[in-house]
This record gives C-alpha cells, sequence and structure tokens, in this order.
C-alpha cells in the first residue's frame, strides 16, 4: 500500500472516534497493553510527559515540546486530533512522522490488527510509541485523547503528570460533574511521580489532592505559584504575539509567546510550573534561555496550527478549535477584546455535544454562516441554525464549510472580522 492507500485502510477498517463518536470509544486498555506487547514495549524506551485535561493540553503539550527542543533534546510530541494530515499527530523535534514510516508499521503489523480490532487511537498511539522508541528520543511529550484513567496513553510512567483543568466535556463517557470528570484525568496521576494541576478548582482540587495523596505524587497548582502580573498581545509584521509578566517566588520574569488569545497565559503558567518541576525533581537542565527561546518559537518548532490562528487579512480571518463551554467562554472574550466593524462567524458543530452550553455563549449581534463538517459526526447545518435561533444567533445553513467561508469572504468589508470554529473539523477544512 501507498500511503493514501493507508490512510484510507486506517480511517475505514479502524474505528475513529473523532469521525464515528461513541462507537468507537474503548473503555479498557486491554487492546492497548497486547499492541504494546507485540511490539516489545516500546512505551519503556523513552522518558516522557504526560498531560490531561478539558481545554489546553494540546497547547500546553506543544509550549513544553518547543522548550524542550531549544534546549538541544530530541523531543516527539504525541497530539491529537489532526487538523490536516494524520503526520501532525506523531513529530520528533516538530518533524511529522515520515509517511514511508506510516506505511511500514500498518503493512508489518495489519495482520495483529485483524486480530484484535484495535481502535483508531489504540493503533496511533503504539505507532506513535514505536516510532518514538525506535528514533531513540530523549524525551517525548504526550497529550491524552480523552480523560485519563482509560486513555490509550495511560501505560507511561512520566517525569511529571500534567493536568490543564476540567470542564464538562464527553459527559457520556467521564461522567455528568465536574468531580467525576476529575476523577477520570486523575488516573494519569503516578506513584511517586510530581504532578503539576494548571488551575486551582474548588470543585475538584480535592479528588486531586486525595489521589496525589494515596499515590505519594507530589502536587502543585501552578496558578497559585504563578501569577500574571500583565500581558498585552502584540502585532508584529501581521503576525499576533503575546507579552506577559508573570511573578513566581517574589520576582518577576517577561515572557514573550507567539501563541496570541488570552487563555494562553493560563497555558503559559502550567508550562512554567511544569519546567520548574522537572527541573528540580529530576534534575532536568533546562536553561532560562532555552525556556524562553522555546517559548517564542512554539509555532515555528512545532508546526502548531489551530489556536487563535489569523490566516487572512482585509478582513481579518481567524481561527480557533476551542469548541465546549470553557473553550467557546475563552474565544468570546478575546473578541470582545478585538477591533471591528461586523464579526461574521463561520460556525459548525458534531451531533453529540450538546448545543445549548456553547451556543447560549455566542454574540448575537454577529452574522452566522453554520455549516456542518465533513466527518459522520458533523451536525446538520439546518439544525444547528434552528437551535442558534433559539439563542437569538441569527443566520443561513450551508451544507460545506467552505460555501460557509466563501460566502462570509463575499459580505465582509476590509474593516469586519470573520471567525471560524465551532469544531476542530471545521478549523480543519479550512486549513
Amino acid at each position: 500500500m501507498d500511503y493514501q492507500e493507508t490512510l484510507d485502510y486506517l480511517f475505514s477498517q479502524l474505528p475513529m472516534f473523532q469521525r464515528i463518536g461513541p462507537a468507537a470509544y474503548k473503555a479498557n486498555l486491554d487492546n492497548t497493553h497486547a499492541l504494546l506487547n507485540e511490539l516489545g514495549n516500546p512505551e519503556t524506551a523513552f522518558h516522557s510527559i504526560h498531560i490531561a485535561g478539558t481545554n489546553g493540553k494540546g497547547s500546553v503539550a506543544h509550549m513544553l515540546a518547543s522548550v524542550l527542543q531549544a534546549q538541544g533534546l530530541k523531543t516527539g510530541l504525541a497530539t491529537s486530533p489532526h487538523l490536516k494530515d494524520f503526520r501532525e499527530r506523531i513529530r520528533i523535534n516538530g518533524v511529522p512522522i515520515p509517511e514511508q514510516e506510516v506505511v511500514r508499521f500498518v503493512d508489518q503489523h495489519k495482520a495483529f490488527f485483524v486480530n484484535l480490532q484495535p481502535s483508531f487511537f489504540e493503533m496511533t498511539i503504539a505507532m506513535t510509541f514505536d516510532y518514538f522508541a525506535r528514533e531513540k528520543v530523549d524525551i517525548a511529550v504526550v497529550e491524552t485523547g480523552m480523560g485519563g484513567r482509560l486513555d490509550s496513553t495511560n501505560v507511561l510512567r512520566p517525569e511529571v503528570s500534567v493536568i490543564t483543568n476540567i470542564g464538562l466535556d464527553h459527559v457520556r463517557f467521564l461522567g455528568h460533574t465536574l468531580p467525576d470528570i476529575a476523577g477520570e484525568k486523575a488516573g494519569i496521576i503516578k506513584e511517586n511521580t510530581p504532578v503539576v494541576i494548571g488551575r486551582r478548582q474548588a470543585e475538584v482540587q480535592e479528588v486531586f489532592s486525595a489521589v496525589a495523596s494515596r499515590l505519594n505524587a507530589p502536587l502543585r497548582v501552578a496558578g497559585d505559584d504563578y501569577q500574571v502580573v500583565s500581558a498585552a498581545q502584540l502585532t508584529h509584521d501581521g503576525l499576533l504575539s503575546m507579552q506577559a509578566a508573570i511573578r513566581h517566588d517574589g520576582h518577576v520574569q517577561s515572557y514573550s509567546l507567539d501563541l496570541p488569545g488570552e487563555y494562553q497565559l493560563e497555558n503559559l503558567v502550567t508550562v512554567l510550573a511544569t519546567v520548574d518541576t522537572l527541573r528540580s525533581g529530576n534534575a532536568w537542565d533546562i536553561s532560562e534561555e532555552a525556556l524562553k527561546k522555546g517559548l517564542q518559537r512554539v509555532t515555528r518548532n512545532t508546526g502548531m496550527q489551530g489556536r487563535w490562528q489569523q490566516i487572512g487579512h482585509n478582513p481579518a480571518v481567524i481561527c480557533d478549535t476551542g469548541h465546549n463551554r470553557e473553550g467557546i467562554a475563552h474565544i468570546v472574550r478575546q473578541l470582545d477584546a478585538l477591533d471591528y466593524d461586523t464579526l461574521h462567524m463561520v460556525f459548525g458543530m458534531v451531533d453529540d455535544k450538546d448545543l445549548a452550553p456553547v451556543l447560549s455563549l455566542l454574540p448575537r449581534e454577529a452574522k452566522y454562516y453554520f455549516c456542518r463538517p465533513d466527518v459522520p459526526r458533523g451536525l446538520d447545518a439546518k439544525k444547528l441554525a434552528a437551535e442558534a435561533s433559539f439563542w437569538g444567533l441569527d443566520g443561513n445553513a450551508y451544507d460545506h464549510v467552505h460555501e460557509a467561508f466563501e460566502q462570509a469572504q463575499n459580505e465582509a468589508s476590509r474593516r469586519d472580522l470573520i471567525f471560524i470554529g465551532g469544531s476542530t473539523f471545521v478549523v480543519a477544512e479550512v486549513l
């Protein structure tokens, strides 16, 4: 098989949660253990940082990988979902896994897949760890897919576990309350292994404290140790960036971050606490120069896309993959801070999301172009438009994302703003 035939096989033969939803979910790690045993347990061959959380875990993963690369470490990065190409999920020093490696892995183990019937994500994680081990990475930054306790990535013995924050997402799998979801995310905490919690949340902090205490895992809350003194979004050569002053231990340091969006400040604080934990607890040598240089070059070093990414000017076009209540709340606050004449929202969702918590937050004064992302889970645009009208959101429905985007471009003036989001898949189609 060539690369495209391999992808067709993967997407058609193996259940993929991002495309088909609940039917692909496996509530145990049996297949993951079987796959990794077949491969000689590659997950034991490299150091790692393991990251879970409702929002921000992808950004934190990319930031940490960039810092570690700047230190000169051969750094693996495992994230999901991908936006344009499957290979985005598996990178070393920012370079996606080669096409021939994907083909080789599937060809070599296809017979085993047929007997085991792993999910798409289980197979992808096995491929990831096998590739990292064979390429002898110094350390890998690994983002969970969903949850933590039963996530396929939860076979690692990391240097540090990171949990960014807790929100109501994937409730049918992780629980209907914040403490229930926190309990699932806390499943990545390992015995005698430090854990960094991004934000102190009264509803769930006791869950983390109890698990960490039981496992003798040193716990710190990044938001308690690091405080944002000031922050400003900057524009240079048409590119957005963030400048932040952070207080820690009575001292204030300035950091430049090439990821705009005020919501990245919480992620930045989480990264700073994680780097500090690596330095002190495990004697990893990460210089202040590497820390600052890595934060300045996240997109350049790792290829990160889709987080408050500006892809057009006059009118400005910004996309963001935030898709749950907390993510949309951050996006709306960021939109409110910008100067434009009219806001055009190209917006689509998937059909297993609770619509009300998201739609109730969206700005009513915007013009909407509702669309259906091109995946089996894509929510019908007419159904989305009808539900949105209940919340005072007016606009037309389009069968395809590109039709909605083209119409927004036709109607927008130079001083307007076009925002693209609601689903990772909507952003992926535009990119």
